[in-house]
């Protein structure tokens, strides 16, 4: 979550009256900020009395209430005897109660038959608890050793949870008494928070699964997109649309991102048909046109702003092929690299800058490696052009085709995630050296039938959050790799992308879903992760399982959910067709603004 500090503080001032001018425009944005009041004043008036009489704040921050049954235990212990003495005299006054309640007794052939079918549900309860649900058999000694090792596989590669950093009474003090001005910046990466998450509402409106959604600069509108090719822009506080236009593609689009500082008045667009397309609109709320600045001869799942770039972007397609894309220029797409490994091209499913330096992008797709690349030392002749390579190095001879469905960089560019396909999630120090090993490894979800997308949240990147097959979102806590939240997200059964507000402690997700839904810390407590150790258990099952038919599974997947999901409207090449190995070096071309006009 790139939060800016300048930002989060400005935020603060901004009454709800101020931006919207009805009552009833007012209710939506009221009732989430109210039930988030309510949080934080209920945690100053019961926490500073424990703070005071020194009470403890490991609970993800706030305070937990064991030091205050303590001390009341403590103070209760001088009246004890006196209470046991009067006890004793109470005794004396009992009067032996006689029973109200008379049953009848029963013959002895009774007695026997009821004897006989207590035995037989004794019995068949013992058959029930020996039964093993997974393999229906009653020797499950097997089943209960793979779930030992699962335990033991879960529980490894992970630390104790460090204790919280950012404690809800100090800082609430704090902010009253004007000693901090960064109240809201430091809370978006508090764990207390990110444990109380719930769903807000949902914004509802497409036609077809959402593939894509982000927000602006300053976090006041949402741009959402997916297959039924329209473009909407939210103001999400009121929760509606403020604009509605066609995107221009011919298949699904994949992702839709507002360009910095321009005022929200450019858009960016890439889809399964290659094309990538730019809309001008009007300070969000005024849609112009659309055009086309490059096209792919494969399906473009990534873009990649450059920070504080109005005109700058990067694209990345199935084709292999990385332009990138400037508005200023007459040919504004300009071809940077073709992926290859051993002479063949690599297809793309994600490309990243990183924010520490622009010229440094981050490249993967169909195969193991997350390629590093700096625009200012590309050489094709030497290493294809590759500053670096990064894979676990448990798959650097793995025996099945493996993929890399998205990578993101942390706020400082330090740190590179990588979410594999069926596999874990790996997170990379961007500053080693070629061919290091991984630093930490995210375990749990499942990432099998659709390409998703893996996140930072925090202003500090001090979580992980992923969608999952099981419809869930998972939380990981960065430092020590454990499981801190899990929520239920989609019905349909998939979570693709997650997007964090810029300045507040907030997310906007979609999947299978027809809506985007936007989740805030509102709950009154935080989750309980009762269910979480099965569903963990199901997945890692079930990725094992499959792994028996781990050849080309991955676009297997693809073919039968997205062929299912694709638009009526498909004119173009069928994404799902099979390419020639190698493509022509003109296969991805870019468009002068002359072609732009006919298009």
């Amino acid at each position: 979550m790139s939060h800016q500090e300048d930002g989060a503080d400005g935020l603060q001032d901004l009454g709800i009256e101020s931006q919207f001018g009805s009552p009833e425009e007012q209710s939506g944005a009221v009732a989430a900020m109210e039930a988030s009041s309510d949080i934080d004043t209920a945690t100053l008036d019961v926490s500073t009395g424990m703070t005071r009489d020194g009470g403890d704040t490991s609970d993800g921050g706030f305070p937990n209430d064991s030091s205050t049954e303590n001390r009341s235990t403590d103070q209760e212990n001088p009246s004890e005897d006196v209470e046991h003495e009067s006890m004793e005299d109470f005794e004396h006054f009992l009067i032996p109660v006689l029973p109200v309640f008379y049953y009848p007794l029963l013959r002895e052939d009774e007695i026997v038959e009821e004897e006989e079918e207590e035995i037989d549900e004794e019995g068949e309860e013992e058959e029930q608890a020996q039964m093993c649900p997974r393999c229906g058999g009653t020797d499950h000694e097997q089943c209960l050793l793979e779930d030992r090792a699962l335990e033991e596989w879960t529980s490894s590669e992970t630390s104790a949870l460090p204790r919280p950093r950012w404690q809800a009474v100090t800082a609430l003090r704090q902010r009253q008494l004007g000693s901090s001005t960064r109240f809201v910046y430091e809370a978006c990466g508090a764990r207390a928070f990110v444990q109380r998450f719930r769903l807000q509402y949902r914004l509802e409106g497409h036609t077809g699964c959402v593939n894509t959604v982000h927000f602006n600069q300053r976090g006041t509108r949402l741009a959402s997109s997916g297959d039924d090719l329209r473009v909407r822009v939210w103001d999400w506080v009121r929760q509606k649309p403020v604009l509605d236009f066609d995107s221009g593609h011919n298949n699904n689009v994949l992702q839709a991102k507002f360009l910095p500082n321009c005022a929200d008045s450019t858009l960016a667009m890439c889809a399964r048909d290659g094309q990538v397309r730019v809309a001008e609109l009007t300070n969000a709320s005024c849609f112009e046109s659309t055009r086309r600045v490059a096209q792919h001869k494969r399906a473009a799942h990534k873009l990649a702003l450059e920070p504080d770039s109005p005109y700058k972007f990067l694209t990345s397609g199935e084709d292999g092929v990385v332009f990138t894309i400037d508005l200023r220029q007459h040919q504004p797409a300009s071809e940077i690299v073709i992926t290859r490994e051993k002479g063949k091209r690599v297809g793309l499913y994600t490309i990243s800058v990183n924010p520490a330096n622009t010229y440094q992008f981050a490249a993967a797709g169909q195969d193991q490696f997350v390629r590093i690349y700096d625009q200012r030392r590309i050489d094709k002749k030497e290493n294809h052009g590759v500053l670096k390579k990064f894979n676990p190095h448990h798959m650097v001879y793995c025996d099945f085709p493996t993929s890399i469905t998205c990578t993101a960089y942390s706020h400082d560019g330090t740190e590179l995630l990588a979410s594999y396909n069926d596999e874990d999630i790996y997170l990379f120090n961007s500053s080693h050296s070629d061919g290091a090993q991984y630093a930490k490894r995210f375990k749990g979800h499942r990432n099998s039938t659709t390409v998703k997308g893996v996140n930072f949240y925090g202003p500090r990147s001090e979580f992980v959050v992923s969608g999952s097959d099981c419809g869930h979102i998972f939380f990981w806590e960065k430092s020590s790799c454990q499981i801190i939240q899990l929520l239920k997200g989609d019905p349909e059964g998939t979570i693709n992308c997650l997007e964090p507000h810029p300045y507040l402690p907030m997310l906007a997700a979609s999947g299978l879903d027809h809506d985007v839904k936007i989740w805030t810390p509102t709950a009154e407590a935080a989750t309980e992760l009762t269910e979480l150790k099965d569903l963990i258990k199901k997945n890692k099952w079930e990725r094992d399982q499959d792994s028996v038919y781990h050849t080309n599974l991955f676009d297997q997947y693809m073919l039968s959910f997205l062929m299912g999901h694709r638009s009526q409207r498909d004119h173009h090449l069928g994404w799902g067709a099979r390419f020639p190995e190698e493509l022509d070096e003109s296969s991805s071309t870019s468009l002068t603004s002359e072609e732009e006009g006919q298009d």
